[in-house]
């Protein structure tokens, strides 16, 4: 191999932290115009080894050397790397919402002369770097009035404007539909037509496998393999997976023994209208039932509504002008808040874990015991000892990968920061426990495990609703589906009848259609 194709050589690459050795002596060589994927599990040191390449861990703080373009590199800072042609874009998005897009791809790099923003030439500059991801937005739309995959682009448009020739995507499609996500690849493929060099780090193996030259496996912190994707042997996604978890997943979704008994939670006629814009209906009319032991899923392509539907449900936390009944164990209840939702055996584990299901700067024990402080309490005073018992239970049997239950949640990794809330709300000790994305941005080792979860608690007699934008997952936890289009219920499917087409259409139905 020559090194005038080799863009990017990492050497020996080791990194510590206090305690743990996050990479050690990890290799990695990127060709230049090629894209490049980086796969393991969650905690396998990944994005650890990306903010290394781009001064987030800066020179020093690690061993083994970097050469990029031939030449040795010493990063201290993000801006180091960006002046060299590497550019970061994170899972993250770094977008400040109330700024314009063009204020956004130019922020620390203003297009000024003599002090003073030149606008013109700002905004005249954004429209063509926009032209360029395919983007029709106007530059002064503000981002906060865009969708989350438009704002991907914005940020491959930013980094355009910094000449890289070097793009990290850390898991660019995670929160993406299945229209953006072909979006996104599709920029991909066309950035490297024009020289560009990506690195994609990413848990979707299928993207993985259609878009990527070179994958590099790492796991537990070290290099394990570079597969060549073209090579004469097809690199399948079992084999991805051999080389992530140490051992073939022969099945991704784990057996279970469905006992279903009676009808837990019935939502009857459930209307909810927009918090702020009061006239817009956001859920019409849903109409859905849950029964012990039993595990069903809500499908539906993004802004149909299911978060929407899970919050609304769970206290009254989303919505306004909320009507409709809720039937729990055969009575109607009305929880109003939060707190009457989980004394009514209600539980919700978000999808957004880190905004709203977790305190990122304390530690498991506190996140774990959080919501249900009154069981480890007397004459309102925490105990302590109690509930480091607790959580040190729960750290044993959801497989928290921590040394104690004093590790700050922050810390963990994705898999295992959902671990975390789902015993945060189990601990609550709920009837019905409703899961919107609990395996978004955790690798499939990871999503076994979570899988595994889900059915010990419908084994345990739970009911569990699963919402969830894979419908491959939904087809394989799930024992009925309800499909949902623009706020409203438009199709009910038993395990053994759904299929990834039949799901779509009613989720893609119109709403006329569905009346």
């Amino acid at each position: 191999m020559s090194s005038d194709s080799t863009i990017l050589e990492m050497r020996g690459i080791t990194k510590t932290f206090p305690g743990v050795k996050a990479l050690q002596d990890v290799t990695l060589r990127v060709q230049r115009g090629t894209v490049h994927a980086i796969c393991g599990e969650n905690g396998a040191g990944k994005s650890t080894l990306m903010k290394v390449l781009s001064g987030i861990y800066p020179h020093g703080s690690y061993e083994g050397d970097i050469l990029f373009e031939d030449e040795p590199c010493e990063f201290r800072t993000i801006r180091d790397s960006e002046g060299r042609g590497i550019v970061i874009i994170h899972q993250e998005l770094a977008l400040s919402p109330y700024l314009s897009i063009a204020e956004n791809i130019f922020l620390g790099n203003e297009q000024a002369r003599r002090g003073v923003i030149d606008w013109t030439r700002t905004n005249v500059e954004a429209a063509r770097l926009l032209a360029r991801v395919g983007l029709s937005e106007s530059p002064d739309t503000k981002i906060v009035d865009i969708g989350v995959g438009k704002q991907q682009l914005v940020e491959i448009a930013k980094a355009l404007s910094k000449r890289v020739k070097l793009l990290i995507l850390d898991e660019p499609t995670a929160a993406l539909n299945d229209d953006d996500s072909a979006h996104l690849l599709d920029l991909i493929r066309s950035l490297k037509g024009q020289g560009i060099t990506c690195i994609i780090i990413s848990h979707k193996l299928n993207e993985i496998a259609s878009i990527a030259d070179a994958t590099t496996v790492i796991r537990d912190g070290q290099t394990i393999e570079t597969l060549d994707m073209h090579g004469e042997e097809p690199v399948t996604e079992e084999r991805i997976i051999r080389g992530m978890v140490g051992r073939p997943l022969d099945n991704r979704f784990p057996e279970r023994s469905v006992t279903i008994g009676e009808e837990a939670l019935r939502i009857e006629d459930w209307t909810v209208h927009h918090p702020i814009q009061h006239e817009r209906v956001v859920v019409d009319r849903a109409t859905l039932s849950v029964r012990r032991g039993e595990v069903v899923g809500i499908a539906g392509l993004m802004g149909a509504g299911r978060t929407e539907l899970a919050m609304s449900v769970f206290g009254r936390s989303y919505g306004s002008n909320i009507s409709g009944r809720l039937i729990k164990d055969g009575k109607q209840i009305s929880p109003r808040t939060v707190q009457e939702a989980i004394r009514h055996g209600l539980a919700y584990a978000t999808e957004d874990r880190k905004r709203y299901g977790l305190n990122l700067i304390d530690d498991i024990k506190r996140n774990i015991s959080a919501s249900a402080l009154g069981k480890i309490s007397q004459w309102g005073v925490v105990d302590p000892s109690g509930e480091a018992r607790i959580a040190g239970r729960y750290r044993l049997d959801m497989n928290i990968k921590a040394p104690t239950v004093d590790v700050l949640v922050g810390n963990l990794s994705g898999g295992n920061q959902q671990k975390v809330v789902l015993s945060k709300w189990i601990f609550t000790d709920p009837d019905v426990l409703i899961l919107d994305e609990p395996t978004r941005g955790i690798d499939v080792g990871a999503k076994f495990e979570i899988y595994t979860i889900i059915n010990r608690l419908a084994e345990a007699g739970k009911a569990v609703i699963v919402i969830s934008s894979e419908l491959p997952e939904l087809l394989g936890t799930c024992d009925r589906i309800y499909a949902l289009s623009q706020g409203r219920i438009t199709g009910e499917l038993a395990r053994e009848d759904a299929t990834q087409e039949s799901l779509m259409r009613y989720m893609t139905m119109e709403k006329e259609v569905a009346r």
